[in-house]
């Protein structure tokens, strides 16, 4: 089984970008999610609010972030000294300001007061301890440090969809892309079988280990076109006949790394 694709998200909730490597850092791959957009009233905004935000494309450079939007000129994000809380999945964390030009920026975008934060030191937001042990970090992902979704898991799901189509008289749509579930690492290749990584404890891309902490439970997120931002019903309406557990639809496994280290498209994974 080989490592099939990397993938990172500058900025929660917005476009992500597709790299041949990456560094895999304690709290996950470099550069992901550091940013997050917030509301007036300081609680994370994503885009299963406001699907514009998919539109946006975050470059980073080094630690310089640069906006780029359909809606208005590139915008180069210059973060201030200034800490102020954000709610992030019922916490509260303290993140830094990115200033009034990239709030005005984003706040044309989605048609309400919004401001861009920044995570400037991941060891301060502490991985569910439920899940992970003490020391383990994460950046704004949502949980945990990275998400691992399999092509063969995919190609079952897009299989079931068509065939739920055919029972209702309708037309089969066009398979999903993987980006529509947003994980960092993709796996491809025998001996891979649909939904294998449910019972995976330990695994080993290239020379990075890592801990299965979870199941990833999906979210109306992954109802949402990418390239048209309008809402539909699938995946959840097929993951709800066939993934369903616990109240719950699920689709790939978050990931723990138990040290930092470099990952590549191609790399063997090694299940432990």
């Amino acid at each position: 089984m080989k490592l099939a694709s990397i993938s990172y998200y500058p900025v929660k909730s917005t476009t992500g970008h597709e790299v041949s490597e990456a560094d895999v850092l304690p709290w996950g791959l470099a550069g992901d999610r550091r940013y997050l957009v917030a509301d007036e009233q300081g609680r994370t905004l994503t885009a299963r609010v406001e699907p514009r935000l998919l539109a946006v494309v975050p470059m980073l450079d080094g630690d310089a972030l640069t906006l780029t939007g359909p809606h208005a000129e590139p915008l180069r994000v210059a973060p201030s000294a200034r800490l102020s809380p954000v709610t992030l999945w019922g916490s509260d964390i303290e993140l830094t300001d990115c200033g009034d030009a990239a709030a005005a920026w984003l706040t044309s975008l989605v048609g309400r007061p919004v401001r861009l934060k920044w995570l400037d030191d991941p060891r301060r937001r502490p991985v569910d301890p439920a899940y992970g042990r003490p020391a383990d970090r994460v950046s704004l992902a949502d949980g945990y440090p990275l998400l691992l979704t399999s092509a063969a898991s995919l190609a079952r799901l897009n299989d079931w969809i068509a065939e739920d189509a055919l029972e209702r008289g309708a037309e089969p749509p066009a398979p999903l892309p993987m980006r529509r579930f947003r994980p960092n690492v993709v796996v491809d290749g025998v001996p891979s079988e649909p939904f294998a990584e449910d019972g995976w404890k330990r695994l080993r891309i290239g020379e990075v280990e890592f801990r299965v902490a979870k199941g990833c439970a999906r979210c109306v997120l992954t109802t949402i076109d990418p390239d048209t931002y309008e809402k539909g019903k699938e995946p959840i309406r097929t993951l709800s006949r066939y993934r369903k557990r616990e109240g719950k639809t699920w689709f790939g496994v978050n990931l723990i790394p138990d040290a930092p280290g470099r990952i590549a498209v191609g790399d063997r994974v090694a299940i432990l």
